[in-house]
C-alpha cells in the first residue's frame, strides 16, 4: 500500500466542504421534506444532492476509497482510507434556514480518525485537523478551554428524534442547570464539538449521534486538546466532549464513569 499524503487528503476535504457549501447556500425556494427514523427526523432533496455531490467528488479523486454516508452511500474500499460524512449536519436547521448547519467530511484508516474538516458556510467558519498535526480554524490553530470549573460552565446538548427518549436527556439538562453556567442547544452536533475544540464551549454531550454526526469535529476537538469519548451502544450511544477536568466531573454528573 502507498504511503498516504495526508496533505492531500485534507486540501480535498477543504475543497469538496467549500464547494458544497457554496451549493447549499444556493437555497431553493422549495425543500422537498421526507422522514428517515421518526416524524421529525427529516432529509431534505438537498442532503441528497449534497452527498451525491461530495461521494462523486471524492471518488474522482481517489477511486479506491471507501465511504459511508448520511444519506445511504456505502462503499467498501481498497486503499484504506475510507471517508465518514455528513452532507448536511443540522438538517432541521437547514430546514427553517437557521445558522449552523454544516458539512461534515472525516476520514479514517486502520488507526482511526485522520483527517477531519467540518464547513460552516453560514457563520463564514471551516475547522480542520489533521491526526497529530493541531486543529484549526479559518487557518488559525484552536484549543479547548481548560481547566473549568463545573459551577462555570457552558455546556451544549441535543435531543434524540426518538421522542420517547427525551425524558432521559431532560432530566439530565433539569439537573445540570441549576449548577452550571448555562446550556445551549444550538442544532448542529459537529458544530457544536468544533465549538469545545475552539473555546467558544466548556463541554457537549448527546445522545444518539451516528459516526458520521462526529466523525470529523471528534478529531477536531482532540487535537485541540479536548477529551471525547462515546458511552453505551447504538442507538442511544453517549457522546462527550470537554476539557479534561471538566470532562471527569461530567463523566460522573451523567452516570458514565
Amino acid at each position: 500500500m502507498t504511503a498516504i499524503n495526508t496533505a492531500e487528503l485534507l486540501e480535498l476535504a477543504i475543497r469538496i466542504g467549500k464547494e458544497t457549501g457554496a451549493m447549499l447556500m444556493d437555497r431553493p425556494a422549495e425543500l422537498e421534506v421526507n422522514t428517515k427514523s421518526t416524524a421529525i427526523d427529516v432529509v431534505t432533496q438537498m442532503d441528497i444532492r449534497a452527498e451525491a455531490f461530495i461521494v462523486n467528488q471524492i471518488l474522482a479523486a481517489r477511486p479506491d476509497d471507501g465511504i459511508v454516508g448520511e444519506e445511504g452511500a456505502d462503499r467498501a474500499g481498497t486503499s484504506g482510507i475510507t471517508w465518514v460524512i455528513d452532507p448536511i449536519d443540522g438538517t432541521v436547521n437547514y430546514l427553517y434556514d437557521l445558522p449552523g448547519w454544516n458539512i461534515s467530511i472525516g476520514a479514517k484508516d486502520e488507526q482511526g480518525q485522520l483527517i477531519g474538516v467540518v464547513t460552516a458556510p453560514t457563520i463564514n467558519s471551516t475547522w480542520w485537523a489533521v491526526r497529530g498535526e493541531g486543529a484549526f480554524l479559518n487557518g488559525r490553530q484552536i484549543q479547548a478551554n481548560e481547566p473549568i470549573a463545573f459551577d462555570r460552565a457552558l455546556i451544549a446538548t441535543g435531543f434524540q428524534y426518538d421522542v420517547a427518549h427525551r425524558e432521559i436527556q431532560i432530566k439530565n439538562v433539569s439537573q445540570m442547570l441549576p449548577v452550571i453556567r448555562d446550556i445551549r442547544r444550538n442544532g448542529a452536533a459537529a458544530v457544536d464539538i468544533c465549538h469545545v475544540a475552539m473555546g467558544a464551549l466548556d463541554a457537549y454531550y448527546e445522545h444518539g449521534l451516528k459516526e458520521w454526526d462526529w466523525a470529523a469535529a471528534g478529531l477536531i476537538a482532540k487535537e485541540a486538546g479536548a477529551r471525547f469519548g462515546l458511552y453505551g451502544q447504538a442507538p442511544y450511544m453517549m457522546t462527550l466532549v470537554a476539557g479534561a477536568t471538566l470532562y471527569g466531573e461530567l463523566e460522573t454528573f451523567l452516570g458514565l464513569a
